[in-house]
């Protein structure tokens, strides 16, 4: 069973990979440029609530707010 989910719904220790991105393209050329691109496994770091998602891809940190982990599609790890 694949389940496809948003970044935002993951859990600290959670990962994913990214399957599919939805917004516009200057949505897309920013997580792109963070290396967030279909394929990518995603790991959740931290998770305030409410505030930002601290992720993992490829070894690097980045805070996302929870608008743009919304709009990241990922498969469960």
């Amino acid at each position: 069973m694949l389940m496809i989910v948003p970044l935002s719904s993951l859990k600290p220790g959670e990962r994913g990979i990214v399957v599919n991105l939805q917004g516009g393209p200057g949505f897309r050329n920013r997580v792109l440029g963070m290396g967030i691109a279909p394929g990518a496994v995603v790991q959740v770091v931290e998770a305030y609530n409410p505030g930002p998602m601290v992720i993992s891809v490829s070894g690097t940190r980045f805070a996302v707010g929870r608008g743009m982990a919304s709009r990241i599609l990922v498969r469960k790890l």
